[in-house]
Formats: C-alpha cells, sequence, structure tokens
C-alpha cells in the first residue's frame, strides 16, 4: 500500500520530469496523472496526499535535495542535486 514516504520520491520523479522545477500544482497533476490508481488505494492518504506533499518537500529541504523556499520563486519547488 503506498504511503506518505512514497510521496518524496513522486515528488523527486516530478521535478525531474520537469526539468528539476515545477510550480505545486505541476508537481501535483505530474503524481495525479501517473499515481492516481496507486493514491485511490492508499486509504485514508487518498484525502491528504496534497497536503501530506507539502510536507514531503519541507523534509527534502532539509535533507538539501530541494532548494531553500527562500531560494526559489514563490510556489516553485527546485532540486537543488
Amino acid at each position: 500500500m503506498t504511503t506518505k514516504e512514497d510521496l518524496s520520491g513522486w515528488l523527486i520523479e516530478a521535478l525531474r520530469a520537469n526539468n528539476g522545477s515545477a510550480s505545486i500544482v505541476e508537481v501535483c497533476k505530474y503524481v495525479w496523472n501517473n499515481y492516481e490508481n496507486e493514491l485511490r488505494r492508499s486509504g485514508d492518504l487518498f484525502f491528504t496526499w496534497q497536503y501530506d506533499i507539502r510536507w514531503a518537500a519541507t523534509r527534502l529541504q532539509n535533507k538539501g535535495i530541494l532548494r531553500a523556499t527562500e531560494s526559489s520563486p514563490s510556489g516553485i519547488w527546485e532540486l537543488a542535486i
């Protein structure tokens, strides 16, 4: 079953598919278009995944995988590596 931990990998995958940078909406569209079935089968995560993916982004920023919010345009997530 899909868990919150899967969201980090999907987020990175979405950014790579968009040349390392994308809006939050673009990332969520990518995840939905590619993982809709997994999300539908994920239990409560189906109802919270768009919120949880933002926390995944924060964790990736803390690890240095995503650029800090202050270093990116508003509403844009960017890979730092």
